[in-house]
């Protein structure tokens, strides 16, 4: 289909029960531009929670995530629906670099880990996936989003102690929201929830609006060029796991809701997501992620029209360019940021227990057991090991953890098996072959 065109689904009005609206289809230009609205409204509470907990300006985020969208609607030749917001897999390692160099150092490591992930892309559509597959099977996956997660542990406590009343309001709000609503309410629990916890700080007095008054309503976002460090950049590395592992399931669920088979879109999707995090780095921006919210919208909806996502990211933009809209957003207080920080990293964490799940990984297998036990530890201790002027913090260790004492394992393990040797009692005789693949 031509990049900017779509057909009109039936009569552009309604969804037939057993039907849906595919990508290069769309509704009513009315209904589609209702559906856009709903799908910014799906991905702000998300999007703007990361640069608030970062420090970054949030309307340079909104405007890079905008930016974004257009280029990976145009890199995937407008045939996978999505929305590129901002990634909690870059929050751990943007508030070390920032707490240890400054802003323009974390965007460096934006811009590398972009390009990195960029010509991962360009390999998976030349290769397959079947080597990532390998290389990172669910135990590997599901042990670094999960550390990553735990990791940031104590930035939410030390966010939480500077109003516990407001944490605890924001974080009880967002789950009464959660299980409460249905539909478009319930996915828009994080806003919610920010709107209660801030209506509560601002009786407790916590609430600064004065840069909100000063502040001009149209205005271009404020722009920070990057800075490379090579230590810094090496922080980032674990991130690119998380993201080839969420734009891989990204594109299978979407095929799953669809029925089209996108796989041959796999490695586009990657390099256009690379290409959005390096362009947001390059600028200011916090790194780009393909978003399971707006899936959640398309899924309730039956309409996967990339029309929809085009009106999304036009919507986005503009809101990017007020300037007292980004600073409303940045006055949130940090007592409301620690509750919903405290959700949140937490659910990074689960999420690396629902990649394992899926992936039906057996914990009876130490050749799953003890690598994810290792990496976990060494994660949420934030072990360090400094090396000259380079220091390797907890996730970059535990990342290397998994991956180095999984393969291993797994590479004695067959050896073993190859050899005839006698199995240990941990295995049952005959499973080896069915445990590394459970694991793999």
């Amino acid at each position: 289909m031509a990049l900017m065109s779509w057909t009109l689904h039936g009569d552009g009005r309604s969804v037939a029960p057993n039907s849906a609206v595919g990508p290069g289809e769309r509704l009513t230009w009315p209904r589609t531009i209702g559906i856009g609205a709903q799908h910014v409204l799906a991905m702000f509470g998300s999007t703007f929670v990361v640069p608030t907990i970062t420090g970054f300006p949030p309307s340079t985020t909104l405007f890079f995530s905008a930016v974004g969208t257009v280029l990976f609607l145009i890199i995937t030749g407008n045939k996978l629906p999505s929305y590129l917001g901002s990634s909690f897999a870059f929050l751990a390692p943007i508030t070390a670099a920032t707490g240890a160099h400054s802003m323009g150092v974390a965007l460096g490591g934006l811009v590398m880990t972009g390009l990195l992930l960029a010509v991962v892309g360009v390999v998976v559509h030349v290769a397959g996936t079947r080597w990532i597959e390998l290389t990172m099977p669910p135990v590997v996956t599901g042990a670094i989003v999960m550390l990553i997660g735990l990791n940031l542990a104590p930035a939410a406590w030390g966010m939480v102690q500077a109003s516990l009343s407001s944490a605890l309001v924001s974080a009880l709000a967002v789950i009464v929201i959660t299980v409460l609503f249905k539909g478009v309410l319930g996915r828009l629990s994080i806003l919610l929830g920010t709107v209660v916890g801030c209506a509560v700080a601002a009786l407790n007095g916590e609430y600064n609006l004065d840069k909100v008054k000063d502040a001009a309503w149209l205005g271009l976002p404020d722009f920070t060029a990057p800075q490379f460090d090579i230590s810094v950049i090496i922080m980032f590395l674990p991130v690119l796991f998380v993201l080839i592992a969420e734009n891989i399931g990204h594109v299978k669920s979407v095929a799953a809701m669809t029925g089209d088979d996108l796989d041959p879109l796999t490695g586009r999707a990657l390099l256009a997501d690379g290409v959005a995090t390096a362009v947001a780095g390059a600028g200011g921006g916090s790194g780009t992620t393909t978003y399971a919210e707006n899936i959640g919208v398309m899924a309730a909806t039956r309409v996967y029209s990339t029309a929809a996502y085009w009106i999304a990211a036009g919507f986005a933009l503009l809101l990017s360019l007020s300037p007292k809209f980004g600073e409303l957003i940045a006055a949130t207080p940090q007592g409301v940021l620690g509750g919903l920080a405290t959700v949140l990293f937490g659910m990074i964490a689960v999420l690396g227990a629902r990649i394992w799940g899926q992936g039906k990984v057996d914990f009876g297998n130490p050749v799953n057991l003890m690598p994810v036990g290792i990496a976990l530890i060494v994660g949420a201790a934030n072990y360090t090991w400094t090396v000259g002027d380079l220091a390797f913090e907890g996730i970059v260790l535990g990342t290397a953890a998994a991956l180095i004492s999984y393969h291993l394992m797994a590479a004695i393990t067959r050896w073993r098996n190859a050899d005839n040797a006698v199995a240990s009692p941990a295995f049952v005789e005959g499973d080896e072959d069915r445990e590394l693949s459970q694991g793999s």
